[in-house]
């Protein structure tokens, strides 16, 4: 049985103009998804049911359930100077949820993107704060930072890039990063994950850019190249789903993130995609 928690959801599906083209079906939470073009707007349905559904941040969003909260603010996707850039639905064998991880993990850096995010000479996490702010019900990471050889398609040299990270939702995760052309504003990458089934799932990205130069294509492609990079640790990372319980894997200083991010998944009761504390105890 799939919990509430997931059920409660708001999901992103593919960005505006893909669906436009054309697009008649799709899958989440284990359910099929028909979707249908009227006009400037869309049905879409699952076992006959109309479902609701909203039009946000150059996606489609849709619910299975009766959410109690609406979509995160982003207010940088209303500043007038940014570039609003959607990267597109990437397919990944793996829990939604380890791909939010996955997301949050700076240790990787060096390793999985060598020479753009991260070097083997410089592989500390240096350490970083990180709390559950109960009054938006969010996690937040703050004061993170590291050495990046291209840490965006406009950078020339090495950067010591700032960072901020937001699980606005479950399954919605913001970066806020240095903006390489002006140090004073931050970069948006935002990455919606729609859980089609319990260990698989398609991820969209979507950035907000002060980068009036660049050109589109390359954007995309350097955010694609990038994560196809993650496509290939996540998809061989075992167990698919993501434990909740801490015993289960060994955290270090540099998952702080990590560690938060399970903690309200659990006080939420949030399962679909992971390894709850009944199902461990029943592996074991």
């Amino acid at each position: 049985m799939i919990d509430r928690a997931a059920l409660d959801q708001w999901y992103c599906l593919d960005p505006l103009a893909v669906i436009a083209q054309g697009s008649s079906g799709n899958q989440l939470l284990d359910q099929a998804i028909e979707i249908t073009r009227t006009g400037d707007d869309f049905v879409v349905k699952a076992d006959d049911r109309t479902l609701l559904h909203q039009l946000a941040f150059g996606h489609l969003w849709i619910t299975l359930g009766t959410p109690e909260r609406g979509l995160p603010l982003i207010p940088e996707a209303e500043e007038p100077d940014r570039r609003a850039v959607a990267c597109g639905g990437i397919t990944v064998r793996t829990s939604g949820l380890r791909i939010v991880e996955n997301f949050l993990d700076m240790a990787h850096f060096p390793f999985v993107h060598a020479d753009i995010l991260g070097t083997e000479e410089n592989t500390e996490v240096l350490k970083y704060s990180c709390e559950i702010r109960r009054d938006i019900d969010e996690v937040w990471a703050t004061e993170c930072q590291f050495v990046q050889p291209k840490a965006a398609l406009s950078a020339t040299d090495a950067v010591d890039i700032r960072y901020m990270y937001r699980v606005a939702r479950p399954l919605v995760v913001l970066l806020y990063k240095t903006c390489v052309s002006d140090p004073d504003r931050w970069d948006v990458i935002c990455l919606f994950v729609q859980p089609m089934t319990p260990d698989i799932c398609r991820a969209h990205a979507m950035m907000y850019l002060i980068d009036g130069t660049s050109d589109l294509r390359d954007l995309i492609g350097f955010q694609q190249v990038i994560f196809l990079q993650d496509r290939i640790i996540l998809e061989n990372q075992r167990p698919r789903l993501l434990p909740l319980e801490p015993r289960l894997e060994t955290p270090t200083r540099a998952d702080a993130s990590s560690i938060a991010y399970r903690r309200w998944l659990k006080e939420k009761g949030f399962t679909y995609g992971a390894i709850s504390a009944s199902s461990a105890s029943q592996a074991r």
